[in-house]
């Protein structure tokens, strides 16, 4: 600096130019979806792993689940019971009278059943038989091979549900089932001693890792999976007897022969939805197709036998349904045909009478999923959506 100068300012520096940017096959359009995509195959794998492992331990898993299913169900009978007497007490109460109630149901239900087994196939045979040539008076009806392949087919499936056929295929085999069954039916009744009697204390223990928002949301995930397994057992049970009865007194009235088998199978098939139901209502019309009780005219008794059960039908599906196990819990008939068809390809008749329960816990679980009313944010109706309902 110079004295008695005025020093003139210097001008600022010239900004530098932006460096281009870095180019990317991950970073555009393809590399997005191809880093999406390879997302999906990992989930898929892992998916894949755990159901093949589950698979593998299906003696464990099973009884696992069943004793959820069952705690779930009663959660309202033994929080009721545990506050009038002590736990251990309330639960050896509610356990001995689960196994004694549900196992001589299930007892009377497959014996009846089993032991009219063969005139509920003959019959079932004679009325499809029937069925079979009147189509071949159709017009259009289908040449005779292939009638006789879709009975066979049929046949077949029908003999692989014979229990006394799968069991009876060789001493070994049925020595290993019978031993197989106690000892899941064993494991499942001390499981379900421990959830009835420290259901709470175990799930407390579970979310000990979990801490701040994610705390409050798995006790809200736990408390939704409980009421709503519970509420779709509860109610499933309420809507199957409903439909026994109705059904039941319908064929007694017609005098519909194996009124009683059928009613008690009506009430096995109505915990698969949809599906259990229909199938029931086709074997009673076939049986009334073949016998028409005090009908003379076969055909006409069938045909009131279809009408009985689409009117059942109709009552639970309108009224049954919604009153007992609550709008909540319905979902979509499409998800239910998916779910029992993912369920039956999976684990057969029990993955089909698990897997509509089990996708309502999944959905109910999203609809828990942010807060206590508020669904997780993908879940949730758009304002068009509100705006239409």
């Amino acid at each position: 600096m110079v004295f008695g100068r005025r020093q003139t300012p210097s001008a600022p520096p010239a900004p530098r130019p932006a460096a281009p940017p870095v180019h990317s096959q991950w970073r555009d359009g393809f590399g997005a979806l191809a880093t999406r995509s390879i997302q999906i195959i990992a989930v898929t794998v892992l998916a894949v792993a755990a159901i093949w492992g589950l698979r593998q331990l299906t003696v464990v898993v099973i009884p696992v689940i069943l004793a959820i299913v069952f705690a779930a169900a009663f959660e309202p009978v033994m929080g009721w019971m545990r506050k009038r007497m002590p736990a251990v007490l309330a639960t050896v109460i509610l356990l001995l009278g689960i196994v004694v109630v549900i196992g001589g149901v299930v007892w009377a239900i497959v014996s009846a059943v089993m032991a009219q087994w063969n005139e509920l196939y003959k019959s079932a045979e004679q009325g499809v038989n029937q069925v079979i040539e009147w189509v071949n008076h159709l017009p259009w009806a289908p040449d005779q091979a292939q009638i006789d392949e879709w009975w066979a087919a049929l046949q077949e499936f029908a003999t692989s549900a014979n229990f006394g056929s799968t069991v009876g295929s060789g001493a070994i085999a049925g020595v290993s089932a019978v031993a197989t069954f106690i000892t899941g039916f064993v494991l499942m009744v001390v499981v379900l001693f421990f959830f009835l009697k420290d259901g709470p204390v175990i799930w407390n223990f579970l979310l000990r890792p979990f801490r701040g928002e994610w705390y409050d949301r798995m006790q809200r995930v736990g408390t939704k999976s409980v009421d709503t397994i519970g509420a779709y057992v509860r109610g499933t049970a309420a809507v199957a007897a409903v439909d026994a009865i109705g059904i039941g007194i319908g064929l007694f009235i017609l005098q519909i022969p194996l009124a009683f088998p059928l009613t008690l199978l009506v009430f096995l098939l109505a915990f698969i939805p949809i599906v259990g139901a229909t199938l029931a209502g086709i074997l009673a019309a076939l049986i009334a197709l073949v016998d028409g009780g005090f009908m003379d005219n076969g055909l006409l008794a069938a045909v009131i036998v279809v009408g009985i059960v689409v009117l059942v039908n109709q009552l639970e599906g309108n009224f049954l349904q919604p009153v007992l196990m609550g709008r909540a819990l319905k979902l979509h008939s499409l998800v239910v045909l998916v779910a029992l068809t993912i369920g039956t390809v999976l684990s057969g008749i029990l993955g089909a009478i698990l897997a509509v329960p089990f996708t309502a816990v999944v959905w109910g679980i999203i609809q828990v999923w942010d807060g206590e009313n508020l669904p997780a944010r993908w879940a949730r109706k758009k304002k068009a959506e509100v705006a239409t309902t």
